[in-house]
């Protein structure tokens, strides 16, 4: 076996070797367990949880090669952002130094760098997740038609460790972060126009779309934000208990919503609107159950309120829910490839689909 195959299929099986533990771990009756040793048990449990999202995340940075190796130049760069959200201790050593987060970027091969090409910025989604080979028929899609894509993993994605999973700024630094990786590409790839930039993102990365257009409305010239979280305020009435923890976790924001409703206003596209000054497209589906179309129908009402030009689209029962658009039914390429001809308006990538059968030849071998 190869030595570089080696060094990524040893993590692997150190990981099924953890896996294998983990029964005889659970044979400890919790309640014979001293509170002291079932806080050491957790602690050891949520060590094991950030190692194997490690693993994971190695196993599928080598899955990129195979499925799109084909088509694109790939790359992973470390770059910054602004420093953490939240300091514990400020006046320890660095402890304002920028945070050094990781960028996937993909370049279609074969392009010409002697001239400009359309740069995407494509934030993953998830409270923490990361950006995954999920999205590898949207990248081939993209890489086609002659886009740039980068994909920031941002303060808070997972696969990276306990430290840089607890930086996590939901709807703050987090969009900083993406808006540092769309300046890392202009500042570095000559070939990357930067007055031809777009940003498309889904649910949670919806909602860093919105709000980085809001922040920084010159630097895109079009963005699309589907499924986009758009109200935390009612996001956190309709989800699942456990949720909120997830926000008001001390690393986090720290206060629930009843003790400080503002910051979770402040973290909402719904109360920037008046910012809007990009081209924007926006998709909903009736029975989405993750981000439900009632809070993107307030986002929405909420633009007109303030009379801002924008195009929308609300799907009624479309299948596949959250992720209607993203699967690979008919139906959703269908979409897809309406997403694209908005994008290519504003983008002119050199390539632009015309057919649903331009779509399944790039994206589907």
């Amino acid at each position: 076996m190869p030595k570089k195959i080696r060094l990524y299929v040893l993590p692997v099986v150190l990981g099924l070797i953890l896996l294998s533990l983990l029964p005889l771990a659970a044979q400890n009756d919790p309640g014979t367990v001293k509170k002291d040793e079932k806080e050491l048990i957790q602690r050891s449990f949520e060590t094991l949880d950030h190692r194997l999202d490690q693993l994971e995340k190695a196993v599928d940075d080598l899955l990129w090669y195979q499925k799109v190796g084909d088509v694109a130049l790939i790359d992973k760069v470390f770059h910054v952002g602004p420093p953490p959200a939240n300091i514990k201790n400020p006046t320890a050593m660095g402890a304002r130094n920028p945070v050094k987060f990781w960028s996937y970027i993909f370049i279609p091969k074969g392009i010409d760098r002697g001239r400009k090409y359309p740069l995407l910025v494509l934030p993953h989604g998830g409270v923490h997740a990361n950006f995954t080979t999920y999205h590898t028929h949207i990248i081939r899609e993209l890489l086609a038609q002659g886009y740039v894509v980068v994909a920031p993993e941002y303060r808070g994605s997972t696969g990276y460790g306990k430290d840089f999973y607890e930086k996590i700024d939901y709807g703050g630094l987090e969009v900083d972060d993406c808006h540092a990786s769309r300046d890392y590409m202009v500042e570095n790839y000559e070939f990357v126009d930067a007055k031809r930039v777009g940003i498309v993102g889904w649910s949670h990365g919806g909602l860093i779309a919105l709000m980085d257009i809001f922040a920084h409305p010159d630097s895109y010239q079009v963005a699309f934000a589907g499924v986009p979280v758009s109200d935390l305020v009612m996001r956190l009435g309709y989800q699942s208990p456990d949720y909120p923890g997830e926000y008001s976790a001390d690393f986090h924001i720290g206060k629930t919503v009843n003790e400080n409703v503002r910051e979770y206003q402040r973290r909402s596209p719904v109360w920037h609107v008046q910012k809007l000054q990009t081209p924007l497209l926006i998709h909903a589906n009736t029975n989405d159950d993750d981000v439900y179309a009632i809070e993107v129908e307030h986002l929405i009402q909420a633009l007109k309120a303030e009379g801002k030009k924008f195009e929308y689209e609300i799907f009624s029962e479309a299948p596949g829910g959250h992720s209607f658009d993203r699967i690979d039914t008919r139906l959703a390429k269908e979409i897809r490839l309406k997403i694209y001809k908005f994008l290519a308006g504003y983008l002119r990538p050199p390539h632009p689909f015309a057919s649903l059968a331009d779509l399944n030849k790039a994206g589907y071998r």
